[in-house]
C-alpha cells in the first residue's frame, strides 16, 4: 500500500523527540532477548545482523501466520472478497516478507532522505533487507511477470505508534491496471495515442509525457472502479470523497476517505502510475492505474471489531464467529472480553548520549508484555531548565481471554522499567 507520506512527515514534527537514528543497544541488551544477537532465521532463510537490525523476537513471530490465507479469520474473508471482485486479474503471493532497499525503495523512487527510509520507520532485517512495508515493494515483480491486471494481498510491518488502530505487523492489498492505445476503454473514445508527439511538461493533473484527455479517461475508470469496490466490500451504500495526495510512483495521486460515525476516514491511496516505474519494467506504450488498501482498517469497519490485535488472536471465542462464513455473510463482531484495563504510567529523564526515538520504546514493551499490550503513548514531555528531557509514557495493559491482575502486571512493567534503566541508561523520575 501507499505511504501516507505528507501525512507521515508531519507526524513526526509532532513528536520533537522522536529522533531519526534509533538506540545504539549495548551487547548486553542483544543478550536481554528484545533483539537478535549474530543472526536471524526468517522463513528458513538466515540473515546475519548488523547496526542496522532492529527487528525483535516477537515481532518475527508473525511472519509465517498468513492470516489473509486462514479460513476463519475475517482478512481471509475480506481477502476471499478482494479476489472475487477482481475475479479477471492476476493474483499473486508472497508469503517472504523480506525484501531489498531496490524493491522498498528504490524501484518506487522514495527519496534517499525520505523518513520511511529511517530506523525509526521501517523494520530492517540487516543493512541489505527490510521487512517490506508495503505490497507496493513488488509491483516491479509483477509487471514484469508481463501482467496488465494484478492484485497483492501480503503481510507488512512498520514501525508505529501502539493502540487499537496500529499494529506493527498488518496486511495490505495493491491493485494495478494498465491500459493501451487498443483498450476498449480508450479505442471506444476514439483515442489514437497515449502520449503526447513532444514532452511537455508535467502538471497538477498529468505527467509531462500523458495526454491529458487519455489521463481523465484514466482516472474516470479508476475512481469508478475504486467507489464500486469499496461499496462491495463493505457491503452498504456509503459517503466517500475523494482528496489530493502525494506518493512518489504515482502522479496525479489521490485519497479516498469515507464517512463514518460522523468523521471522515482515509481508507486508501491510488493514482496514475509513474510511467517511468512502467518504462523500467518493458511497459513503456501503457498507462495505468494503481491502489493500495489496508484490509485491517476495512475489516474493522465491515465486522465492527474494535481492537485491532483480534485479528491476530488464536481464541475460538473470536474466531468461531467467522469460521464457515462467506465473504458475502453480514457478519457483526460480538465482543469476548469485558475485562478491565490495568494502567500503569513510567516516566524517565532521557540519556543525553542517545539519540531517542519512541518506537523504539514502543518495540520494547511490545516484545516484553506481548498481546497482554493495548496501548502505548506519550502523555507528557517535558524539557528542565538545565536542557534536560523528561518522557512520560501511559501503558495500557488488556487480555481478551482472562482478567489481568495487578500482580502479574507489575512484573511485566518492572522488567521493562529495569529494561531501560540498564540498558538504555534513563533515569526514573
Amino acid at each position: 500500500m501507499f505511504f501516507k507520506f505528507k501525512d507521515r512527515i508531519l507526524t513526526k514534527r509532532q513528536y520533537v523527540l522522536n529522533a531519526i537514528n534509533g538506540h545504539k543497544l549495548s551487547t548486553k541488551a542483544k543478550e536481554s532477548g528484545f533483539v537478535f544477537k549474530e543472526s536471524v532465521n526468517i522463513l528458513d532463510n538466515k540473515y546475519l545482523v548488523d547496526n542496522w537490525t532492529n527487528i525483535t523476537p516477537k515481532l518475527v513471530s508473525h511472519i509465517g501466520r498468513n492470516l489473509y490465507l486462514k479460513r476463519g479469520n475475517p482478512l481471509y474473508l475480506l481477502s476471499e472478497g478482494i479476489r472475487h471482485y477482481f475475479h479477471d486479474y492476476d493474483a499473486f503471493v508472497f508469503e517472504d516478507p523480506v525484501v531489498d532497499l531496490k524493491a522498498n525503495f528504490d524501484s518506487l523512487f522514495i527519496p534517499e532522505d525520505h523518513v520511511s527510509r529511517k530506523k525509526s520507520d521501517t523494520y530492517y532485517v540487516n543493512k541489505d533487507y527490510v521487512l517490506r512495508s508495503h505490497t507496493s515493494a513488488h509491483q516491479n515483480h509483477c509487471l514484469h511477470k508481463r501482467s496488465t491486471a494484478f492484485l497483492c494481498i501480503a503481510d507488512v510491518y512498520r514501525r508505529d505508534e501502539i493502540d487499537r488502530r496500529h499494529h506493527s505487523a498488518f496486511h495490505q492489498c495493491e491493485v494495478f491496471r494498465l491500459y493501451n492505445r487498443n483498450s476498449p476503454q480508450l479505442a471506444e473514445r476514439g483515442i489514437k495515442a497515449i502520449f503526447e508527439s513532444q514532452k511537455g511538461l508535467k502538471t497538477e493533473t498529468k505527467q509531462e509525457n500523458h495526454c491529458q484527455q487519455v489521463v481523465d479517461i484514466i482516472e474516470r475508470e479508476m475512481k469508478t472502479t475504486i467507489e464500486s469496490f469499496v461499496r462491495y466490500l463493505l457491503r452498504q451504500d456509503i459517503e466517500m470523497r475523494w482528496v489530493s495526495a502525494y506518493f512518489p510512483f504515482t502522479h496525479p495521486s489521490w485519497e479516498l476517505e469515507i464517512y463514518h460515525n460522523n468523521d471522515w476516514i482515509e481508507i486508501l491511496g491510488s493514482g496514475i502510475v509513474e510511467h517511468k516505474l512502467l518504462a523500467n519494467a518493458g511497459h513503456n506504450e501503457s498507462i495505468g492505474w494503481a491502489l493500495g488498501i489496508g484490509l485491517e482498517r476495512l475489516a474493522m469497519l465491515r465486522y465492527q471489531i474494535p481492537d485491532i490485535r483480534l485479528f491476530w488472536t488464536k481464541d475460538t471465542g473470536f474466531l468461531s464467529q467467522f469460521e464457515n462464513a462467506s465473504h458475502l455473510d453480514q457478519i457483526v463482531y460480538k465482543p469476548i472480553s469485558s475485562h478491565p484495563q490495568l494502567v500503569f504510567d513510567i516516566s524517565f529523564w532521557l540519556p543525553s548520549e542517545v539519540n531517542w526515538c519512541c518506537n523504539d520504546f514502543y518495540d520494547l514493551v511490545r516484545n516484553m508484555g506481548g498481546d497482554l499490550i493495548e496501548q502505548v503513548k506519550v502523555i507528557d514531555q517535558y524539557t528542565s531548565k538545565a536542557g534536560k528531557k523528561s518522557h512520560t509514557y501511559r501503558i495500557v495493559y488488556r487480555s481478551h481471554e482472562r482478567m489481568l491482575t495487578k500482580d502479574e502486571v507489575n512484573v511485566i512493567h518492572k522488567n521493562i522499567e529495569r529494561y531501560v534503566i540498564d540498558e538504555w541508561k534513563v533515569a526514573i523520575r
